[in-house]
């Protein structure tokens, strides 16, 4: 197992939508929302700023964190391909800067094809990853927990 490789997200919602990246495999598209690894002697806050620019090409004002999720690769559906990859996620509220309309950034991970708005009621139509999201994300002014272990 390589060393565990921390990774930060953003989750914007506005209208009732879900901004995501779209990305294409050999299965079709998924979907995940945007943000990457950290990088040595970066802060969390700085690191997603960073991969919102790079994914999304906008800035993003960072809030609350929101959810931990750890995923280890040997334990799920993809285990074949990334079973010795071991990321913590940490997944914060996040909003657009001013008026900022998203598109593909300055640097797009090599699976991303667009930016794209999901509806918060249409989540469960998607292959979103972590799969979980799609429950816990239209309840996110609720609350619930933070950690969520290692799922997918």
């Amino acid at each position: 197992m390589s060393a565990v490789r921390v990774s930060v997200r953003a989750v914007i919602i506005r209208d009732r939508q879900l901004l995501v990246t779209r990305n294409r495999d050999p299965w079709g598209d998924y979907y995940l929302l945007p943000g990457g690894g950290q990088h040595p002697g970066e802060t969390m806050v700085s690191a997603l700023q960073r991969e919102c620019m790079e994914e999304i090409g906008v800035t993003v004002h960072v809030g609350d964190l929101l959810y931990v999720r750890e995923y280890i690769g040997r334990n799920h559906e993809f285990a074949e391909y990334d079973g010795d990859v071991h990321q913590v996620e940490l997944m914060f509220s996040c909003a657009l800067a001013g008026e900022a309309a998203p598109a593909l950034g300055s640097n797009p991970d090599a699976n991303q094809v667009s930016v794209v708005w999901l509806d918060l009621d249409e989540l469960g139509q998607y292959r979103l990853y972590p799969a979980v999201l799609k429950e816990l994300i239209p309840q996110t002014r609720k609350g619930g927990p933070v950690y969520l272990g290692d799922v997918n």
